[in-house]
């Protein structure tokens, strides 16, 4: 079950002192001029009952029948859903490439993705701090997001359901997580984004830790030889803590003959300096450009 919040046609008063420890409105100072949705949807999975995701549509959306791609844009430690549109502007960097024809018009879906123990941990999407992020991922919220998100967008939406119109992106550890959620679910997800992906990431034993990040070399050799993806990207900063272990994952795509991109970003492991907005307007350029209906 899922139930819609607001669409983009008002600006929010926000009290950021307050507003610190919380993901807070999905529209802010810039007025967005495509559609904003917020959707609480019920979870499958132990924990909190419902999450929130911000959805971003091309504002024609409700007056055709077009069918669009989606990307799934993840946040990393210490974030929420809000987060890309806190720091990374993506609004005013989508409103832009689309405006200006440089960029396939698609669903842009930005969902919560923390692990939260239930409704009290939860807290209305609160903030983690990196280290809690770091250690309590498990993999439940990731295979939540799999049954849960990505059907409902395909329920909700007029998306175009198929792998090749489907990109899962992140940073950090959202780029951690998009490696995996493209090696689990090849049939899935055509386009894989990792942003300064953040491999040193541990977390506590569980049954879905190992479902979901166990076995990534085996899991990437079928999905290359089986289901090849259209796109692969990964990008860190000159100075990110990051690039190393990105690096090594550059070399070891390089020795199987893995095609993907890689680029190194001026900056380090943060929003500016050439970051991760800049990596998002990038990469939102290429996308599904090989698969437009």
């Amino acid at each position: 079950m899922a139930a819609f919040l607001c669409s983009g046609c008002a600006v929010w008063l926000i009290d950021h002192k307050s507003e610190r420890y919380h993901a807070g409105p999905a529209i802010r100072d810039y007025q967005p001029e495509n559609l904003v949705e917020e959707v609480q949807y019920s979870c499958s999975v132990t924990g909190p009952s419902h999450r929130r995701m911000i959805v971003y549509l091309p504002k024609d959306y409700y007056e055709t029948s077009e069918r669009f791609p989606v990307f799934y844009l993840l946040h990393g430690a210490r974030g929420y859903e809000t987060s890309w549109v806190r720091f990374g502007d993506v609004y005013k960097t989508t409103d832009s490439l689309w405006r200006n024809g440089l960029a396939s018009r698609c669903i842009v879906v930005m969902p919560n993705i923390n692990q939260y123990d239930s409704d009290q941990d939860y807290d209305n999407a609160r903030f983690k701090g990196a280290y809690e992020s770091i250690f309590e991922i498990d993999g439940k919220a990731e295979w939540s997001f799999i049954h849960d998100v990505v059907n409902l967008t395909d329920s909700l939406y007029r998306t175009i359901p198929d792998k090749d119109h489907r990109a899962i992106g992140g940073l950090s550890i959202g780029g951690l997580q998009s490696i995996h959620f493209g090696a689990n679910n090849p049939d899935t997800f055509g386009y894989i984004i990792a942003m300064s992906p953040y491999f040193y990431a541990t977390g506590k034993n569980h049954a879905y830790r190992k479902a979901f990040y166990g076995s990534l070399h085996k899991r990437m050799a079928n999905e290359y030889l089986n289901y090849p993806p259209s796109g692969y990207y990964l990008f860190a900063g000159k100075w990110d803590l990051a690039r190393p272990a990105t690096l090594r994952h550059h070399y070891y795509m390089n020795r199987k003959g893995y095609e993907h991109v890689y680029k190194k970003y001026p900056g380090s492991h943060d929003w500016i300096n050439g970051g991760w907005a800049d990596e998002y307007r990038d990469v939102l350029q290429v996308l599904f450009k090989d698969n437009e209906p």
